[in-house]
């Protein structure tokens, strides 16, 4: 019995991905079930959400959703479920900057409403996802409780193979493209990681902070009730670090509210794109372990089974839209760092500005007292 990997055998050959039928082209019907009930206003999400296509599956060229975080929890499972090929994108953890942000607070419902509104946009944005019935469900259903307790009748035909791919079957070898997708998800989660880290610990240091401020700059003031010349130039360095104290509150709300949450949507971004590679890994060693089993059989041209090439219709399938993903993941990324970071060195130059014209506009009062002497 040879050793090493199977050698290929003959087959219908590679398909074009346009002219083969995706796996995904089917979907799971889920009708309505009665009930016209809707749901208690507390911890809703609210947001009008516009589709910026014309299609006729979609009644409204807008619409305005109330979800809970549970419904939006859903939409996701369901969309993991029923396009396991795709990377779906992640929703906001529920608690966000622990310790940084009250989760009770007007800031941070809006921090997580803009959150949940950007996923909502992703999957609009995604030419296959926006298609997915169950997004449809999601943005026209009245009574959106009635489908999560019917459930799928029929999953799609990828969905059913890759939810029971298991662990059985080990990859020898992932194809160096997918192998440097990998690496480099790892490393990027890793500094990311470590930025959101800093970045929180910098947060919680500019609060504390500002909390001293806010404390220093009245002792000012109330020294200057003691003094006679010295009164006035008190009370402007008061008022100055009082401008200070705001431009600083100012910029940690920008930090919290934009700079955390997009740090901690790309590091769960980068985890489902290794959870959809590691699916994609299944279904390859699926592929090989089953073309080996063929390879052995002791015949002068084995024909390839129709589930040896329907696994390799997967495989291509996992390949072709994984990389597609990851490019338009990639062109994403490339804009909103670049929106983020810029917006980041505006926010700083504001707040060291303001601080500046803070400190100068009493340096003329400190030396117009300085020449009255």
């Amino acid at each position: 019995m040879a050793g090493g990997p199977p050698k290929a055998l003959p087959s219908t050959g590679p398909h074009s991905l346009r002219d083969m039928p995706h796996p995904l082209a089917g979907s799971s019907s889920e009708e309505a079930v009665g009930g016209d009930s809707t749901p208690s206003p507390d911890l809703l999400m609210a947001r009008s959400f516009g589709d910026k296509s014309t299609r006729v599956e979609f009644d409204l060229p807008e619409y305005s959703v109330r979800r809970r975080y549970q419904d939006f929890d859903w939409l996701r499972s369901k969309l993991e479920e029923s396009q396991p090929t795709h990377l779906i994108p992640p929703l906001p953890e529920k608690f966000v900057v622990k310790g940084v942000v009250d989760r009770f607070s007007e800031e941070f419902v809006e921090t997580r409403r803009k959150a949940l509104d950007k996923f909502l946009k992703r999957i609009t944005d995604h030419p296959v996802l926006s298609f997915n019935e169950h997004f449809n469900i999601f943005l026209t259903a009245k009574d959106l409780n009635a489908y999560k307790k019917q459930g799928i009748a029929l999953l799609t035909r990828m969905g059913e193979s890759v939810k029971h791919v298991t662990g059985g079957y080990k990859l020898r070898t992932r194809p160096l493209e997918f192998a440097a997708i990998g690496d480099y998800l790892d490393t990027f989660a890793l500094k990311l990681g470590t930025i959101d880290r800093i970045a929180q610990r910098i947060i919680k240091e500019e609060i504390e902070y500002l909390v001293e401020l806010r404390e220093y700059g009245p002792v000012y003031s109330t020294w200057s009730a003691l003094e006679g010349e010295l009164a006035e130039p008190l009370e402007g360095v008061s008022a100055c670090i009082g401008n200070c104290s705001t431009a600083l509150e100012e910029l940690t709300d920008d930090m919290t509210e934009d700079f955390l949450p997009v740090l901690r949507e790309y590091i769960l971004y980068s985890d489902s794109m290794k959870s959809v590679l590691k699916k994609r890994d299944q279904v390859q060693a699926e592929y090989e372990a089953k073309l080996e089993a063929v390879a052995l059989r002791k015949e002068d041209r084995p024909k390839v089974p129709a589930d040896v090439e329907k696994c390799q219709d997967r495989m291509e399938c996992f390949n072709a839209d994984l990389k597609a993903d990851m490019e338009r993941w990639q062109n994403n990324k490339r804009q909103d760092f670049r929106q983020l970071l810029m917006g980041m060195a505006d926010k700083n130059i504001q707040y060291y500005e303001k601080c500046l014209m803070a400190w100068e506009s009493i340096i003329p009062l400190l030396q117009e007292k300085q020449e009255a002497k």
